[in-house]
C-alpha cells in the first residue's frame, strides 16, 4: 500500500476514533467523509487497497451500508490475495450480519474467513472466527 495514503488512513482513524470519544458528531462527519472520499477517489486505480475501504466500514454506524462497504473491501483483499484482510473483513461482515439477523450470510462468511486464516499469525482473530462459526453451528 502507498505509504503516503497510509499515513493518511491513518490519521482520519486516530481523528474519527477521538471524535467518538468526544462525541462530536459534526468532527466525526467531516473526517468520515474525508475518508470516503479518499476511498473513491483511488477506487479502480493502483492505488485501491481494502485497508481504506475497511476503515470506513468500521466507521459507518449503518449496518447494511457498513456490511456493503465490508464486501468492496472483501473483493480488494481477495484482488491482491490478503489472507489477513479477507480473515478480518470476512468475520467482520459475519459478525454485522448476525447483528442484522442474516445467521447463514454469517456462516458462510465465517467459513470462508476461516479457510483464509489458516496462514496468518493473528491468533486471537483465528479464535473468534472459529468461536462465532461453532456458537452459530451450535444454534
Amino acid at each position: 500500500m502507498n505509504t503516503k495514503i497510509y499515513k493518511r488512513v491513518l490519521f482520519l482513524t486516530d481523528n474519527l476514533m477521538a471524535a467518538a470519544q468526544e462525541e462530536n458528531q459534526t468532527k466525526f462527519d467531516g473526517y468520515y467523509s474525508e475518508l470516503n472520499q479518499l476511498c473513491k477517489e483511488h477506487e479502480a486505480t493502483d492505488k485501491d487497497h481494502p485497508v481504506q475501504w475497511e476503515t470506513l466500514a468500521d466507521f459507518t454506524d449503518d449496518l447494511a451500508l457498513a456490511v456493503t462497504i465490508y464486501e468492496q473491501a472483501l473483493v480488494k483483499a481477495e484482488a491482491i490475495n490478503s489472507k489477513d484482510f479477507r480473515s478480518s473483513i470476512g468475520f467482520s461482515i459475519a459478525a454485522l450480519k448476525v447483528e442484522l439477523g442474516d445467521e447463514i450470510g454469517a456462516i458462510e462468511h465465517l467459513e470462508k474467513a476461516k479457510i483464509s486464516c489458516n496462514k496468518i499469525i493473528d491468533k486471537a482473530l483465528k479464535a473468534e472466527i472459529h468461536d462465532l462459526l461453532e456458537k452459530l453451528k451450535d444454534e
